[in-house]
Protein backbone atom coordinates (compact mmCIF):
# COMPACT_ATOMS: atom_id res chain seq x y z
CA UNK A 1 0.00 0.00 0.00
CA UNK A 2 1.35 3.40 -0.89
CA UNK A 3 1.89 6.17 1.56
CA UNK A 4 1.97 8.87 -0.79
CA UNK A 5 -0.54 11.62 -0.60
CA UNK A 6 -3.41 12.03 -3.49
CA UNK A 7 -2.79 15.85 -2.98
CA UNK A 8 0.98 15.73 -4.01
CA UNK A 9 1.90 17.78 -7.34
CA UNK A 10 1.60 15.73 -10.70
CA UNK A 11 -0.70 13.07 -8.98
CA UNK A 12 -4.07 11.74 -10.76
CA UNK A 13 -6.93 12.27 -9.28
CA UNK A 14 -8.50 8.87 -8.98
CA UNK A 15 -11.42 7.39 -9.58
CA UNK A 16 -13.86 7.36 -6.86
CA UNK A 17 -16.12 4.13 -7.49
CA UNK A 18 -12.99 1.73 -5.99
CA UNK A 19 -13.48 3.67 -3.13
CA UNK A 20 -17.28 3.80 -2.88
CA UNK A 21 -16.98 0.23 -3.43
CA UNK A 22 -14.86 -0.35 -0.35
CA UNK A 23 -17.01 1.68 1.32
CA UNK A 24 -19.97 -0.48 0.90
CA UNK A 25 -17.81 -3.40 1.93
CA UNK A 26 -17.65 -1.92 5.07
CA UNK A 27 -21.10 -0.98 5.41
CA UNK A 28 -21.74 -5.35 4.89
CA UNK A 29 -19.62 -5.68 7.53
CA UNK A 30 -21.12 -3.54 9.97
CA UNK A 31 -24.15 -4.90 9.05
CA UNK A 32 -23.18 -8.22 9.17
CA UNK A 33 -21.87 -8.03 12.56
CA UNK A 34 -25.05 -6.46 14.56
CA UNK A 35 -26.42 -9.46 15.68
CA UNK A 36 -22.86 -11.12 16.89
CA UNK A 37 -22.05 -8.21 18.64
CA UNK A 38 -25.97 -8.23 20.28
CA UNK A 39 -25.61 -11.85 21.54
CA UNK A 40 -22.18 -10.83 23.14
CA UNK A 41 -23.34 -8.55 25.07
CA UNK A 42 -25.13 -10.57 27.03
CA UNK A 43 -21.88 -12.38 28.23
CA UNK A 44 -19.34 -9.75 28.40
CA UNK A 45 -19.63 -5.73 30.12
CA UNK A 46 -19.28 -3.13 27.15
CA UNK A 47 -16.19 -1.32 27.60
CA UNK A 48 -14.49 -4.55 28.41
CA UNK A 49 -15.68 -5.94 24.90
CA UNK A 50 -14.41 -2.53 23.28
CA UNK A 51 -11.42 -2.75 24.70
CA UNK A 52 -10.41 -6.01 23.57
CA UNK A 53 -12.08 -5.49 19.85
CA UNK A 54 -9.72 -2.06 19.60
CA UNK A 55 -6.83 -3.94 21.16
CA UNK A 56 -6.96 -6.71 18.78
CA UNK A 57 -7.56 -4.33 16.28
CA UNK A 58 -4.35 -2.33 16.67
CA UNK A 59 -2.24 -5.13 16.77
CA UNK A 60 -3.06 -5.98 13.47
CA UNK A 61 -2.52 -2.65 12.38
CA UNK A 62 0.76 -2.70 13.85
CA UNK A 63 2.33 -3.99 10.83
CA UNK A 64 0.95 -1.69 9.01
CA UNK A 65 2.30 1.14 10.75
CA UNK A 66 5.72 -0.29 10.37
CA UNK A 67 4.97 -0.07 6.93
CA UNK A 68 4.52 3.82 6.94
CA UNK A 69 7.43 4.17 8.83
CA UNK A 70 9.67 2.69 6.17
CA UNK A 71 8.36 4.34 3.36
CA UNK A 72 7.81 7.82 4.81
CA UNK A 73 9.73 10.01 7.01
CA UNK A 74 9.03 9.92 10.27
CA UNK A 75 7.84 13.82 10.33
CA UNK A 76 4.79 12.60 8.48
CA UNK A 77 4.07 9.04 10.48
CA UNK A 78 3.74 11.33 13.76
CA UNK A 79 1.47 13.98 11.86
CA UNK A 80 -0.54 10.88 11.13
CA UNK A 81 -0.76 9.30 14.04
CA UNK A 82 -2.04 12.53 15.93
CA UNK A 83 -4.51 13.06 13.53
CA UNK A 84 -5.50 9.35 13.56
CA UNK A 85 -5.81 10.29 17.45
CA UNK A 86 -8.28 12.96 17.08
CA UNK A 87 -10.71 10.44 14.88
CA UNK A 88 -10.27 8.08 17.52
CA UNK A 89 -12.04 10.01 20.28
CA UNK A 90 -14.80 10.85 18.26
CA UNK A 91 -15.02 7.69 17.14
CA UNK A 92 -15.08 5.95 21.19
CA UNK A 93 -17.44 8.90 21.94
CA UNK A 94 -19.58 8.19 19.42
CA UNK A 95 -20.01 4.00 21.13
CA UNK A 96 -19.75 4.96 24.24
CA UNK A 97 -22.67 7.18 24.02
CA UNK A 98 -24.57 5.10 22.08
CA UNK A 99 -24.26 2.51 24.78
CA UNK A 100 -25.02 4.62 27.41
CA UNK A 101 -28.23 5.72 25.86
CA UNK A 102 -29.09 2.55 25.30
CA UNK A 103 -30.07 1.97 29.01
CA UNK A 104 -32.58 4.74 28.99
CA UNK A 105 -34.33 4.15 25.25
CA UNK A 106 -35.53 1.75 23.10
CA UNK A 107 -33.04 -0.09 20.07
CA UNK A 108 -35.57 1.26 17.48
CA UNK A 109 -35.04 4.74 18.78
CA UNK A 110 -31.62 4.34 19.49
CA UNK A 111 -30.90 3.04 15.67
CA UNK A 112 -32.75 6.02 14.22
CA UNK A 113 -31.63 8.96 16.23
CA UNK A 114 -27.70 6.94 15.62
CA UNK A 115 -28.70 7.25 11.64
CA UNK A 116 -29.03 11.25 12.02
CA UNK A 117 -25.43 11.58 11.76
CA UNK A 118 -25.88 10.85 7.96
CA UNK A 119 -27.76 14.43 7.68
CA UNK A 120 -25.34 15.79 10.05
CA UNK A 121 -22.06 15.35 7.86
CA UNK A 122 -22.75 17.54 4.78
CA UNK A 123 -22.89 20.81 7.43
CA UNK A 124 -20.21 19.80 9.36
CA UNK A 125 -17.62 19.24 6.68
CA UNK A 126 -18.88 22.29 4.56
CA UNK A 127 -18.33 24.24 7.73
CA UNK A 128 -14.42 22.61 7.98
CA UNK A 129 -13.86 22.87 4.34
CA UNK A 130 -15.08 26.27 3.96
CA UNK A 131 -17.28 25.14 0.91
CA UNK A 132 -21.11 24.76 -0.01
CA UNK A 133 -22.26 21.37 -0.41
CA UNK A 134 -23.61 19.87 -3.53
CA UNK A 135 -27.02 19.79 -4.35
CA UNK A 136 -26.62 16.69 -5.66
CA UNK A 137 -25.16 15.01 -2.73
CA UNK A 138 -27.83 16.49 -0.64
CA UNK A 139 -30.50 15.66 -2.63
CA UNK A 140 -29.31 11.66 -2.58
CA UNK A 141 -29.15 12.22 1.52
CA UNK A 142 -32.23 13.51 0.98
CA UNK A 143 -34.09 10.11 -0.37
CA UNK A 144 -31.70 8.19 1.80
CA UNK A 145 -32.59 9.81 5.20
CA UNK A 146 -36.40 9.41 4.17
CA UNK A 147 -35.21 5.56 3.64
CA UNK A 148 -33.26 5.37 6.74
CA UNK A 149 -36.58 7.19 8.62
CA UNK A 150 -38.93 4.26 7.04
CA UNK A 151 -36.42 1.43 7.66
CA UNK A 152 -35.66 2.24 11.43
CA UNK A 153 -38.18 4.67 13.37
CA UNK A 154 -40.43 3.76 15.82
CA UNK A 155 -43.67 2.01 15.21
CA UNK A 156 -45.11 2.58 18.45
CA UNK A 157 -44.43 5.83 21.22
CA UNK A 158 -43.33 8.18 18.60
CA UNK A 159 -40.72 11.14 19.89
CA UNK A 160 -43.47 12.95 22.22
CA UNK A 161 -41.24 12.42 25.12
CA UNK A 162 -37.62 12.74 24.24
CA UNK A 163 -35.49 11.18 27.87
CA UNK A 164 -32.04 11.25 28.91
CA UNK A 165 -31.07 8.14 26.57
CA UNK A 166 -32.33 9.80 23.28
CA UNK A 167 -30.42 13.29 24.17
CA UNK A 168 -26.76 10.63 24.42
CA UNK A 169 -27.69 8.71 21.36
CA UNK A 170 -28.00 12.00 19.47
CA UNK A 171 -25.00 12.91 21.13
CA UNK A 172 -23.35 9.98 19.56
CA UNK A 173 -25.10 10.79 15.84
CA UNK A 174 -22.75 14.17 15.91
CA UNK A 175 -19.52 12.06 17.71
CA UNK A 176 -19.88 9.54 14.22
CA UNK A 177 -20.42 12.74 12.02
CA UNK A 178 -17.23 14.07 13.49
CA UNK A 179 -15.50 11.03 12.89
CA UNK A 180 -16.50 10.66 9.01
CA UNK A 181 -15.59 14.54 8.38
CA UNK A 182 -12.43 14.50 10.26
CA UNK A 183 -11.05 10.83 9.08
CA UNK A 184 -11.18 12.55 5.45
CA UNK A 185 -10.02 15.94 6.30
CA UNK A 186 -6.42 14.03 7.84
CA UNK A 187 -6.89 11.03 5.44
CA UNK A 188 -6.14 13.68 2.36
CA UNK A 189 -3.32 15.23 3.93
CA UNK A 190 -1.47 12.59 5.59
CA UNK A 191 -0.67 9.03 5.24
CA UNK A 192 -3.42 6.99 5.33
CA UNK A 193 -1.79 4.39 7.36
CA UNK A 194 -0.69 6.02 10.53
CA UNK A 195 -4.23 7.69 10.51
CA UNK A 196 -5.61 4.60 10.62
CA UNK A 197 -3.62 3.15 13.14
CA UNK A 198 -3.74 5.85 15.80
CA UNK A 199 -7.75 6.57 15.41
CA UNK A 200 -8.11 2.68 16.27
CA UNK A 201 -5.18 2.83 19.36
CA UNK A 202 -6.84 6.28 20.41
CA UNK A 203 -10.03 4.25 20.37
CA UNK A 204 -7.96 1.34 22.53
CA UNK A 205 -6.78 3.69 25.05
CA UNK A 206 -9.72 4.85 26.21
CA UNK A 207 -11.64 1.96 26.11
CA UNK A 208 -8.65 0.50 28.48
CA UNK A 209 -9.13 3.68 30.72
CA UNK A 210 -13.00 3.24 31.20
CA UNK A 211 -12.81 -0.15 32.44
CA UNK A 212 -12.41 0.56 36.25
CA UNK A 213 -16.13 2.62 35.59
CA UNK A 214 -17.59 -0.65 34.01
CA UNK A 215 -15.69 -3.74 35.86
CA UNK A 216 -14.60 -6.34 33.30
CA UNK A 217 -17.30 -8.90 33.23
CA UNK A 218 -17.50 -12.19 30.70
CA UNK A 219 -18.42 -15.44 30.56
CA UNK A 220 -16.12 -16.82 27.76
CA UNK A 221 -18.53 -18.35 25.54
CA UNK A 222 -17.71 -19.08 22.20
CA UNK A 223 -20.50 -16.25 20.89
CA UNK A 224 -18.42 -13.96 22.80
CA UNK A 225 -14.95 -15.13 21.45
CA UNK A 226 -16.14 -15.18 17.86
CA UNK A 227 -17.48 -11.48 18.60
CA UNK A 228 -14.25 -9.89 19.67
CA UNK A 229 -12.34 -11.54 16.60
CA UNK A 230 -14.84 -10.88 14.25
CA UNK A 231 -15.45 -7.42 15.31
CA UNK A 232 -11.71 -6.73 15.88
CA UNK A 233 -10.31 -7.91 12.73
CA UNK A 234 -12.79 -7.65 10.66
CA UNK A 235 -15.30 -4.61 11.27
CA UNK A 236 -12.42 -2.30 13.20
CA UNK A 237 -8.95 -3.57 11.86
CA UNK A 238 -10.15 -4.01 7.77
CA UNK A 239 -13.07 -1.75 8.29
CA UNK A 240 -11.37 1.69 10.08
CA UNK A 241 -8.10 0.99 7.29
CA UNK A 242 -10.44 0.91 4.20
CA UNK A 243 -12.30 3.66 5.42
CA UNK A 244 -9.60 5.51 5.99
CA UNK A 245 -7.99 4.96 2.49
CA UNK A 246 -11.27 5.10 0.82
CA UNK A 247 -12.28 8.73 2.01
CA UNK A 248 -8.73 10.06 0.43
CA UNK A 249 -10.50 9.31 -3.03
CA UNK A 250 -13.96 10.73 -1.90
CA UNK A 251 -16.35 13.16 0.34
CA UNK A 252 -17.45 12.48 3.87
CA UNK A 253 -20.95 13.07 2.42
CA UNK A 254 -20.42 10.09 0.02
CA UNK A 255 -19.25 8.42 2.82
CA UNK A 256 -22.09 9.18 4.96
CA UNK A 257 -24.42 8.35 2.13
CA UNK A 258 -23.17 4.87 1.46
CA UNK A 259 -22.43 3.95 5.23
CA UNK A 260 -26.41 4.24 5.08
CA UNK A 261 -26.65 0.74 3.52
CA UNK A 262 -25.42 -0.74 7.35
CA UNK A 263 -29.28 -0.89 8.40
CA UNK A 264 -29.72 -3.07 5.00
CA UNK A 265 -27.51 -5.22 5.18
CA UNK A 266 -28.12 -5.89 8.54
CA UNK A 267 -31.68 -6.42 7.45
CA UNK A 268 -30.44 -8.91 4.63
CA UNK A 269 -28.22 -11.03 7.62
CA UNK A 270 -31.67 -11.14 9.48
CA UNK A 271 -33.60 -12.68 6.23
CA UNK A 272 -30.97 -15.11 5.56
CA UNK A 273 -29.56 -16.63 9.22
CA UNK A 274 -32.44 -15.67 11.47
CA UNK A 275 -35.55 -16.24 8.66
CA UNK A 276 -36.70 -13.00 9.27
CA UNK A 277 -39.63 -11.66 6.83
CA UNK A 278 -39.11 -7.98 6.18
CA UNK A 279 -42.54 -5.76 5.87
CA UNK A 280 -43.39 -3.37 3.60
CA UNK A 281 -41.83 -0.70 5.41
CA UNK A 282 -38.56 -2.04 5.75
CA UNK A 283 -38.66 -3.37 1.92
CA UNK A 284 -39.71 0.72 1.23
CA UNK A 285 -36.78 2.13 3.34
CA UNK A 286 -34.09 -0.08 1.90
CA UNK A 287 -35.63 1.15 -1.40
CA UNK A 288 -35.52 4.93 -0.60
CA UNK A 289 -31.55 4.15 0.43
CA UNK A 290 -30.53 2.53 -2.56
CA UNK A 291 -32.37 5.14 -4.90
CA UNK A 292 -30.58 7.90 -2.70
CA UNK A 293 -27.06 6.64 -3.68
CA UNK A 294 -28.03 5.65 -7.37
CA UNK A 295 -28.65 9.24 -7.46
CA UNK A 296 -25.14 10.35 -6.35
CA UNK A 297 -23.15 7.62 -8.00
CA UNK A 298 -25.19 8.05 -11.45
CA UNK A 299 -23.61 11.42 -11.87
CA UNK A 300 -20.07 11.54 -10.63
CA UNK A 301 -19.20 8.02 -13.10
CA UNK A 302 -19.04 10.11 -16.02
CA UNK A 303 -16.45 12.45 -14.62
CA UNK A 304 -14.89 11.10 -11.91
CA UNK A 305 -12.12 8.94 -14.19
Amino acid sequence: MSVLRPAEAGARVPARWPADLALAFISLIWGATFFIVKDALLDISTAYFLALRFALASLCMAPVLVVAFRKTDARSVWRGLGGGAVCGVFLWLGYILQTAGLRDTTPSRSAFLTCLYIVLVPPIAAAIERRKPKWGELAGLGVAAAGMFVLTAPRSGGFAEINRGDLLTIGCAFAFAFQIVVVGFYSQREAFEPVAFGQIAAAAVLSAICLPVEPPHAVWTGGVVFAVLVTGILATALAFALQTWAQQRTTATRAALIFALEPVFALLTAVVFAGATPGPSALAGCALILAGIVLVELRPLKTDR
